[in-house]
């Protein structure tokens, strides 16, 4: 299905649902990024968790200023394709994992990217439904799973998405992956009822266990 920045068109069976955030938990988003960068006389830093403030100018080695950023992204997002690559394991794991549950990417990307996307995840052999949306994702991951009596599990490697969506739905499994280590090293401290992941295969162990439990 085309990417859309609502669930409405998702058809869900009665069964385990799994909702993925996708940069730097599906595709690598970090090291894509610097090379992107790179391309435009720029350099990505690895001072603090964060894009703007990390963003150096080669030229005059300045910061970029928060607009500046925001631009980049846009034009890196508008070419996602040219420069993302799948996380390590990802496609047979959620292949596999998709033989038991339900399986949505919920990406915190501008929706007018998301066909884009689309065509990048098919292309990858990633053909899961893609919700794309700026807003919070605890309401969206709320309305989406509707309440069922089944297991819920969420993955997403900003803590304060993992937040929202403990928030919403209690009950659900929440799981910190992001693939790029140096960056990771940087980011704050998952809270209590959150589990942190090296990667794919530690996640599937983590929600298999869910579903067992």
């Amino acid at each position: 299905m085309p990417g859309t920045s609502t669930s409405d068109r998702i058809q869900l069976r009665e069964r385990p649902l799994i909702v993925s955030d996708v940069d730097e938990v599906v595709l690598e988003f970090i090291n894509p990024f610097k090379a992107f960068l790179d391309s435009c006389g720029h350099v990505l830093l690895p001072r603090s968790f964060r894009l703007t403030g990390n963003i150096i100018d080669r030229a005059n080695e300045q910061p970029l200023a928060e607009a500046e950023v925001k631009a980049l992204l846009d034009s890196f997002y508008g070419t996602q394709d040219r420069w993302q690559t799948p996380a390590a394991q990802v496609v047979e794991t959620l292949a596999a994992l998709s033989e038991e549950a339900d399986i949505v990417f919920l990406t915190a990307m501008p929706p007018h990217h998301a066909a884009i996307r689309r065509a990048l995840l098919d292309r990858l052999g990633l053909p899961y439904p893609l919700l794309a949306s700026e807003e919070p994702k605890g309401p969206i991951v709320q309305n989406l799973h509707g309440g069922r009596p089944v297991p819920l599990v969420f993955v997403d490697d900003i803590l304060r998405n993992l937040q929202s969506v403990q928030h919403h739905t209690p009950s659900c499994l929440l799981i910190n992956l992001m693939v790029n280590a140096e960056f990771r090293a940087l980011a704050p401290k998952p809270d209590a009822g959150i589990r942190a992941v090296a990667d794919w295969p530690e996640a599937a162990a983590t929600i298999r266990a869910h579903f067992e439990g």
